[in-house]
């Protein structure tokens, strides 16, 4: 199983090295050829002169006994024959054996190369430029050579190089692990805050770096989710609280029927019991399927949409219905949305039932566009809401403390789920200005004309 290091600091660090040392290495190896490819070209081309003037001076039969050395014995030069008998030399390198046994060819006359001697430490290493003083077979062969820096014989170079990427290395890896600590450090702060938040105390928020980094953008993305999450449960706990309040009244009702009816038959009417309880079964009923329908509508399920002229869809819902009300409607033609019918027909329907509840004596539905958006209203001329309150009627369970008051019927979701419904339609549902009474209107998108 592969081993590696489990911090992304720690991570970036090895990287960082381990590409140092290679970029560094590959370099370190380039200088080490370039300064050892130098060292000789510059010792080769001294050494030339020396090999050339005496091999010179022995086909024209001139060379001086001993070989003249004018480099103060930096350069030895040696005379070998064939018999591998050194012949005449410099000073410097009297008494010597020959330097190389390598014997240049009729061919090639002139050999460069690199000789040494003993084992290492006391190792010796020379340039070396063997030349054959002619092409007969006896020529004598002239050695001339200069000894390398003791830097190149003895590894130095490669020590120094190599301590010098491994110094550099090092360095890249303290500045990553530097680096790398103070651009996370946010990350761990964020990391640190949102493991110290739980479900029982959503207020607590990231700390978040000024600009418009990567991680600036962590931190107010992180801060967005917990203000949409901390909305969220709080929607839910007050959700369940009043569900829990709207659900015990029926049942508290219908238990005390029963218990009562149960405890004393003799004094109960039987049929009256039996409807009293069908009366809160009923109402329970309207609550629990206006939670699913509520509860569905939020999952934004794939119910299949299509285009739907609006004008006929509420006019086939108003022929549908039997009210006590007189109805006014003016609808315009050709205004088509797309949507989900069922669910259209019942933001409708709950708008009906809301201006029927509470209309005085006329209800008036509209059909228009306004604005490149499909426009509904529906109008009762009743009481009126408040404009403080227009808000709160579309929170689930509110009723106002007015004429729109538990008396008068309704789960108190039906505005609710108009909204939602709505909004999973792209559209809006607010309570708009009127002369008199109370006027909802839905913008809903307009269909393409294609569809």
């Amino acid at each position: 199983m592969r081993m590696r290091p489990r911090s992304i600091r720690a991570r970036d660090t090895l990287i960082a090295a381990v590409l140092a040392v290679l970029v560094f290495g590959i370099t370190a190896a380039g200088v080490d050829l370039a300064v050892r490819g130098a060292v000789k070209s510059d010792l080769l081309e001294q050494i030339q002169i020396d090999a050339r003037r005496a091999s010179g001076g022995v086909r024209d039969g001139t060379l001086a006994t001993p070989i003249p050395d004018e480099t103060g014995g930096r350069i030895l030069v040696q005379v070998v024959g064939p018999g591998g008998h050194v012949l005449d030399s410099t000073p410097a390198a009297a008494g010597k054996a020959p330097v190389s046994t390598l014997w240049p060819s009729r061919n090639i006359r002139v050999r460069d190369f690199t000789a040494c001697q003993g084992d290492w430490p006391d190792r010796d290493c020379f340039v070396v430029e063997a030349i054959r003083a002619t092409t007969a077979p006896d020529s004598v062969v002239v050695y001339a050579w200069e000894p390398m820096p003791s830097y190149l014989v003895t590894g130095l170079l490669e020590g120094l190089l190599a301590g010098g990427v491994l110094v550099l290395a090092a360095l890249v890896a303290w500045i990553t692990w530097h680096v790398v600590g103070r651009t996370l450090g946010p990350v761990e702060a964020i990391r640190a805050q949102l493991a110290e938040i739980s479900a029982s105390d959503l207020s607590r928020r990231v700390p978040e770096t000024p600009g418009q980094d990567e991680i600036a953008q962590l931190a107010r993305t992180a801060n967005a989710t917990l203000d949409r999450l901390e909305s969220a449960v709080g929607r839910q706990r007050q959700f369940a609280s009043d569900a829990s309040h709207e659900l015990r009244t029926p049942i508290a009702g219908l238990r005390a029927n029963l218990e009562d009816a149960s405890m004393h038959p003799e004094d109960n009417d039987l049929r009256a019991v039996v409807d009293s309880a069908l009366r809160d079964t009923d109402r329970l009923e309207s609550i629990v399927t206006d939670l699913l329908l509520l509860a569905r509508i939020g999952t934004g399920g794939t119910a299949a949409q299509e285009p739907i002229d609006l004008a006929e869809l509420a006019d086939a819902e108003i022929r549908r219905r039997t009210f006590q009300l007189k109805i006014a409607t003016e609808f315009d033609a050709g205004v088509t949305v797309r949507g989900v019918r069922m669910q259209l027909v019942r933001l409708l329907g709950n708008l009906l039932d809301n201006a029927e509840r509470y209309a005085d004596g006329v209800i008036a539905v509209e059909v228009t566009r306004e604005g490149g958006q499909a426009l509904l209203t529906v109008t009762d001329d009743g009481a009126g809401i408040a404009s403080e309150d227009r808000e709160r009627v579309f929170e689930r369970f509110t009723r106002l403390d007015t004429a729109r008051s538990r008396g008068a019927g309704g789960t108190g979701l039906g505005l609710a789920i108009a909204r939602e419904i709505a909004h999973a339609h792209g559209g809006t549902l607010h309570i708009v200005d009127c002369s008199r009474g109370t006027r909802f209107a839905l913008h809903l998108p307009l269909s393409a004309p294609d569809e």
